[in-house]
């Protein structure tokens, strides 16, 4: 074990601030009232944090890691199994070259070898780049081009995904190696002390994400140690994570939400993360786990609250007492159906790959329908007016940098175009729209490139979207703007049908007659198409693509595309 007895300035500073939140847990107005960041200057959240909870006789012992395979079975591990694990895989990645400020790609699923590589690459003051096991070898090509790549750490499965991809970096694989490869298992032949080679500055790098690219070319994320370890704290004070939960995170290895939710909120809070390590999701098997396990917080994205409202809730004999979804703004029909069934309100959040927790309800505060909370304590939130950028009460959600959090990414790595854009006029342009209301309570619009005008009102994707989903029939849906040549371009309608539902012209004229009661006259929307949504590898829809699509097929407007059906 690394020698954590002796808490630094920076570490004591980095304790003060998360048990403040701790302490004001569910009292909004204090926490931002009097929350600070801390000033760090040498810290390594493996060594100065999670060691130190590890060394500790009590802490130590408590369950970090909790895994439940697909076929039922499980395995844990604690604080303290965890860090002598990873500090067996730090002294081996260190004889097989790696060293302090090299990149590595990290793909594996979901399995205890993750979590012990990105701590012991901590450790080691080495840059992980998270990949999904979903990517091609062009992607991989990408990241190990553009990401400066000198070690790949892949599961044996995929190690052959690499086999085109040129380079001069270290192959490491895990659980069985070919020829070629270095065998992640000699790792545990290794010593349990583990000694740093030098300090590690709060603002080194430490991770390098590949964003999903909705609209371009994937941006490359840059985080330090303290932008993403430290600026969780915001995402630990959202969902609301205490010593002793057991928190729930559904989301896969390689993406921001994974590191969010499965390392660094619940480890910050000297919780455990449970992990369901499923190759094709069951809601049913979802619940029976809550169940089993005692779950006591969970998180998921939109799309698998929406495949668990249609299941049987009622089964779940003690729900879990902190619900939240993030990755894309909750529906208003998701909300109203867990609320029934468990007598809790999902508490929405919003962040991006390039910051931690930004907006979001918090225990304790009120919530109104359809908003997705107020600012987290240290994050200085403005709305601006694309038009005139001043601060408006709607407009895009921007972060003022004059008083930047920490939990803010440094910028896109090798991209100072992107940077100059993403940083004008003194704030953080998040490239979402938002409205906020007399009490600071900030509702999600859309995508500054999602929101259009139909007879010149404005329209908000995300709002008919979540009237749409209301009706059973749909399970999911997208709208984008059509040409029109009366209205410039009037809402269409994506739909995704629920099981048992046909896609005729009867399901689509009660789908449209729905809407059209349910919604105002500008915001009616007149088309509509059955059709599969295309989405990025990490599940975000792609309107960009529909909207191309709009403009092909009704290239000729006196012509009614094939399998469109139109208001009457």
């Amino acid at each position: 074990m690394s020698d954590s007895s002796r808490v630094s300035a920076s570490g004591a500073a980095f304790y003060s601030a998360r048990d403040f939140l701790l302490a004001n847990r569910t009292d909004y107005d204090a926490a931002v009232r009097g929350f600070r960041w801390p000033e760090l200057t040498e810290f390594n959240w493996a060594l100065d944090h999670f060691d130190a909870v590890a060394a500790d006789e009590e802490r130590g012992a408590r369950k970090a890691l909790w895994i439940i395979e697909a076929d039922g079975r499980d395995a844990s591990w604690t604080y303290r199994e965890l860090a002598e694990r990873s500090n067996r895989v730090a002294n081996w990645l260190r004889d097989k070259g790696v060293g302090r400020g090299d990149r590595i790609i990290l793909m594996l699923a979901n399995q205890l070898e993750l979590w012990e590589t990105l701590l012991a690459a901590m450790k080691l003051g080495a840059v992980v780049i998270p990949a999904t096991t979903l990517l091609t070898a062009d992607d991989l090509r990408d990241r190990v081009d553009r990401g400066r790549a000198k070690h790949v750490i892949v599961g044996h499965g995929d190690a052959s995904k690499f086999a085109d991809v040129e380079g001069d970096y270290t192959r490491i694989s895990v659980r069985g190696a070919s020829k070629g490869w270095e065998d992640y298992t000699e790792a545990y032949d290794r010593s349990t002390v583990f000694v740093p080679d030098g300090p590690t500055l709060a603002t080194d790098t430490l991770l390098l994400y590949f964003t999903s690219g909705t609209t371009a070319k994937p941006k490359l994320v840059e985080h330090t140690h303290q932008s993403y370890p430290v600026g969780h704290l915001s995402t630990m004070y959202w969902i609301g994570l205490e010593p002793g939960d057991v928190h729930l995170n559904i989301s896969s290895p390689g993406w921001a939400k994974h590191a969010w939710s499965n390392v660094f909120a619940p480890w910050l809070a000297e919780a455990t993360v449970l992990v369901m390590n499923y190759t094709k999701f069951s809601a049913e098997e979802l619940l029976g786990v809550l169940d089993r396990c005692a779950v006591t917080s969970f998180c998921a994205p939109p799309t698998v609250w929406r495949m668990l409202i249609q299941a049987d809730l009622s089964v779940l004999r003690t729900p879990p007492q902190k619900v939240v979804g993030a990755g894309e703004p909750l529906n208003p029909e998701v909300i109203e159906q867990v609320e029934k069934a468990w007598g809790l309100k999902i508490r929405d959040g919003f962040g991006q790959t390039e910051s931690s927790v930004q907006i979001a309800n918090p225990p304790g505060s009120p919530i109104k329908p359809g908003s997705m909370g107020r600012p987290m304590p240290g994050f200085p939130i403005e709305l601006i007016d694309a038009a005139t950028g001043e601060k408006a009460d709607e407009g895009e959600i921007c972060i003022d940098l004059s008083r930047r959090p920490i939990g803010l990414m440094v910028g896109y790595a090798g991209d100072e175009e992107r940077n100059a854009e993403a940083m004008a006029g003194g704030y953080y342009h998040t490239g979402d729209v938002g409205a906020r209301d007399a009490d600071g309570y900030i509702t999600y619009v859309g995508r500054a490139d999602d929101v259009f005008k139909a007879s010149d009102y404005r329209i908000s994707p995300f709002e008919l979207e979540s009237v749409l989903i209301e009706h059973p029939a749909v399970a999911e849906a997208a709208i984008v703007p059509s040409p029109d040549p009366v209205r410039l371009a009037v809402p269409k309608a994506y739909v995704v049908l629920a099981a048992g539902y046909e896609p005729t012209e009867e399901t689509a004229q009660d789908i449209l007659r729905f809407a059209r009661e349910n919604l105002a006259p500008y915001k009616r929307i007149r088309r509509l198409e059955f059709h599969e949504l295309p989405k990025t590898i990490s599940g975000k829809i792609r309107r960009v693509e529909l909207r191309g699509r709009e403009g092909e097929i009704h290239a000729d407007p006196e012509s009614t595309p094939s399998g469109e059906f139109t208001l009457p």
